[in-house]
């Protein structure tokens, strides 16, 4: 029998109850043909538990949450031997669907069960790995605010969102920013720095996916100073699938990037999750480091 697999569930996925979520996992595994080890980790937990699941025997270990879980388990896996297996149990799954894994639990499961593995990048900043992407100027404060209205007043997490969102057209923060890059030398003001693991599609019907996680190149997207009706312009078009590189934002490709700010210190969103990091900031792309499973090529077993 081929050795376990280890899976390290959020408490807080699926349906918000680990434990049901946990024996409803051991049973799609066990019709799949294999066993699995299902942990179940709170948020403090998390990293504890993945750490020592990567120094552990098992050759898969399987991450279900949403994104920032997912990110949580590969940063442990990053340029070792062992398989990330993605089980999307999070609102947005941006990883997992721009690796085509089915969303549907009981797929996902056969996937990380009978897929095959393939190596993709990962993103880096300031040492803080990311799947997806990482983000300075309004984003993170929005999720940061967002988080504060969900703890202090209870709101739910969208409606919180819309707040956080207005609240921060209203401020309208800006950021001076000198991006170093490779050749290219950038000084700008911007509400907004987005800084892709690989190139994000930005417009038709595929924005905001991926085609590839295995070209070697971070996708730098640098907003313009438009004032504030003209970033509430921008947030629209990005709604009706209508971005302008022309005259929307810069864009840059490159393996590595330096970002200096005019504030020491700043938040730094990394896959939807909020960070105090240290200006400058130091992003590199980390070619194939990451070993994870996908579904097969249609017609192969």
């Amino acid at each position: 029998m081929d050795p376990p697999i280890a899976v390290i569930l959020n408490s807080q996925s699926g349906d918000g109850n680990g434990d049901s979520t946990r024996e409803k996992l051991e049973a799609l595994f066990r019709a799949s043909g294999a066993i699995a080890r299902v942990t179940v980790a709170s948020e403090d937990g998390l990293k504890q538990l993945v750490e020592k699941a990567a120094r552990g025997e098992c050759a898969i270990i399987a991450a279900g949450g949403g994104d920032g879980t997912i990110a949580c388990v590969a940063a442990a896996l990053v340029g070792t031997d062992k398989t990330l297996g993605v089980l999307p149990l999070g609102s947005l799954n941006h990883f997992s669907k721009d690796l085509g894994i089915p969303q549907e639990l009981e797929e996902a499961v056969r996937v990380v069960v009978a897929g095959q593995s393939i190596q993709v990048d990962v993103g880096e900043v300031n040492g803080r790995v990311f799947l997806n992407n990482s983000s300075l100027g309004m984003y993170p404060l929005v999720v940061s605010d967002r988080l504060a209205q969900q703890h202090r007043l209870g709101r739910a997490k969208w409606l919180a969102f819309f707040w956080a969102v207005l609240r921060a057209l209203w401020r309208y923060p800006l950021l001076q920013v000198r991006i170093r890059a490779e050749a290219q030398d950038m000084t700008r003001r911007t509400p907004s720095v987005f800084v892709g693991n690989n190139a994000y599609t930005y417009s038709g019907l595929d924005l905001g996916t991926r085609t590839t996680l295995q070209d070697g190149k971070l996708s730098l997207y640098v907003s313009r100073d438009v004032g504030r009706w003209g970033l509430l312009g921008l947030l629209l078009r990005a709604l009706a699938r209508r971005l302008h590189p022309k005259t929307d934002f810069d864009a840059l490709s490159v393996e590595e990037a330096s970002i200096e700010t005019g504030h020491r210190n700043l938040l730094v969103a990394t896959d939807g999750e909020v960070t105090p990091m240290t200006s400058p900031l130091h992003y590199r792309i980390r070619p194939a480091a990451l070993r994870v499973r996908v579904p097969r090529p249609t017609g192969k077993n």
